[in-house]
């Protein structure tokens, strides 16, 4: 009996972890060509922002069309910041020009209107227990 008890607080539990879990789904805009990767690092606080080395969650999808959706599953609920890019010729890196600026598509949540990458309170939103949808905008 004691083992059929064990295994029932095991299976709630299972339960209940999956329905804390929320999926994030994420619409990408001006995608300018159907062509290389769309590459997304999702962080929870502002020093996995700063080095996106250590990213929530991670994708790379083919950028085949407009918009390029993607989904990440099984979130906890919470606070999260999205960057993205658009990764044209797939050497794994943002180009840019010899000024420095940006020759493929990047963005970041809640499209923020600074030039550079925001700080992560501008570009943090809340995941519910519902889940959520986002837009982001490539520039």
């Amino acid at each position: 009996m004691n083992r059929l008890a064990a295994l029932a607080s095991v299976l709630l539990a299972a339960a209940a972890a999956d329905a804390a879990a929320a999926d994030l789904t994420v619409h990408l805009r001006g995608v300018r060509r159907p062509a290389g990767t769309v590459r997304l690092l999702l962080v929870d606080s502002p020093a996995g922002w700063a080095n996106a080395a250590a990213p929530v969650a991670a994708r790379a999808v083919p950028a085949d069309g407009e918009p390029v959706t993607v989904v990440f599953t099984g979130l906890k609920p919470g606070a999260y910041a999205l960057m993205a890019m658009h990764d044209e010729d797939d050497d794994g890196r943002l180009d840019t020009n010899l000024a420095g600026l940006p020759t493929e598509g990047y963005g970041f949540s809640n499209d923020p209107p600074s030039q550079g990458k925001p700080a992560f309170e501008q570009a943090r939103f809340e995941l519910g227990e519902a889940g959520a949808g986002i837009d982001i905008s490539l520039r």
